[in-house]
């Protein structure tokens, strides 16, 4: 089997798995513990923002360590316990360390696989693969969440906890099947595959102070900022207006995901002919449509429409951006410690969205509420504007290319 079909795999099986029980620790909770929304909200709070700490740690680890397959194992294997420990707790104390180890298995598999694929293809294929992964991420999304709802009739509300441990088993096998010899260390980092000897690592400060990779970092937490709240202010709000709002939410969660698939391929194919910047700037125009749709729509059936958009949106984000992290810092040794610092800082702006979408309720009702949302997303699209001087390896190498083909006839 192809190194590239090994991907493909660990990405479906990984594609459910990162974010523990997510959104069925509150179902879970609620029936077998009794716990109130208030209770089972601080412990999603605090395990998310327990988790921003590590991110960028664990992205140094990643670039220090330099085996990323005993590192998917291994965060898999957090994930698998954390998640298996929730079955017997019920007290707080319990609850809380069980999630916070399943979720840094998490955040710990992120930079882990971009290492891996950066490794198998290089810098030039990296583009396109990502589309991949993301689409075979996305597939396996929606196969646990069929399996879940289709089992759960039958086996109840644990049967997330055997799609969730049945998956990261898979994941693991997965990974430690996959060859090798097909991952090279210098190939994931940018350092020449014939040298002998080690260049030096650049200095964190000097990477992670790189002005286009702070600009594209404010952008991506004004954009979570807007996105992260938007579809559980919209769920509460179709509480009001539709008979199930729980089918409804389901079914937007489902069509999201089925739209990623797509576009997560056309980005990673389109990255290099049309540039990092521009795929960007479709993500983060289409979240103030979106908002302005959520708002003014009341017809579930109509609001489909802005949870393709939704698909669009994050779709393109969650391949462009780690093109874009290792574009700007490529050779120097410290990609996955800058995409985990990106990461960490623009998840500060998905927590916040929930609140700062309810406070503008308070404030504004639903339809200003929804607007509000879009706000950040304009600011976010006018930044990813200024972020023209983006390097694009492959779109600089044409033009270069084009300019020396008068001087070569």
């Amino acid at each position: 089997m192809a190194p590239t079909a090994h991907l493909a795999l660990i990405n479906v099986f990984i594609g459910d798995i990162q974010g523990g029980l997510g959104p069925f620790l509150g179902t879970w909770l609620a029936e077998a513990g009794s716990w109130s929304p208030t209770r089972v909200g601080l412990v999603v709070t605090l395990v998310g923002f327990g988790t921003l700490f590590l991110s960028g740690p664990f992205g140094a680890l990643v670039d220090r360590f330099g085996h990323p397959r005993v590192l998917i194992g291994l965060a898999c294997g957090a994930i698998l316990a954390g998640t298996l420990l929730l079955l017997p707790a019920r007290s707080f104390p319990a609850v809380l360390t069980a999630q916070l180890l399943a979720a840094a298995g998490g955040t710990l598999l992120l930079p882990a696989v971009a290492a891996l694929t950066l490794g198998i293809v290089g810098k030039d294929r990296f583009p396109k693969q990502q589309g991949r992964n993301q689409a075979f991420n996305h597939i396996g999304i929606l196969v646990a969440a069929g399996a879940i709802s289709l089992g759960t009739a039958r086996f109840g509300p644990a049967i997330a906890f055997w799609v969730l441990g049945g998956m990261a088993l898979a994941a693991i096998v997965a990974t430690v099947t996959t060859p090798a010899g097909a991952w090279n260390r210098r190939r994931a980092v940018g350092w020449t595959e014939d040298d002998a000897d080690e260049p030096e690592r650049s200095g964190i400060r000097q990477v992670l102070g790189n002005r286009r990779l702070l600009v594209l970092t404010v952008a991506l937490t004004l954009f979570n900022l807007g996105n992260g709240g938007m579809l559980s202010l919209l769920g509460q709000k179709l509480v009001a207006t539709a008979a199930d709002a729980t089918t409804w939410t389901a079914r937007y969660v489902m069509v999201a995901q089925l739209v990623m698939v797509p576009v997560a391929l056309l980005a990673g194919s389109m990255a290099d002919r049309r540039g990092r910047r521009q795929l960007l700037m479709v993500a983060f125009a289409v979240l103030p449509v979106r908002a302005v749709m959520s708002g003014l729509i009341d017809d579930p059936w109509w609001l489909i429409a802005a949870e393709v958009l939704d698909g669009v949106a994050s779709g393109i984000v969650g391949v462009a951006v780690p093109v874009v992290v290792a574009d700007l810092t490529w050779g120097s040794g410290r990609t996955q410690t800058a995409l985990g610092s990106v990461n960490a800082v623009q998840g500060v702006g998905g927590a916040l969205s929930a609140w700062y979408g309810g406070l503008a309720y308070s404030v504004f009702g639903w339809t200003g509420a929804f607007l509000s949302l879009g706000v950040p997303a304009l600011a976010a699209l006018a930044l990813v504007i200024w972020l023209d001087a983006t390097p694009e390896p492959g779109r600089r190498r044409r033009r270069r290319e084009r300019r020396a083909a008068p001087q070569a006839a």
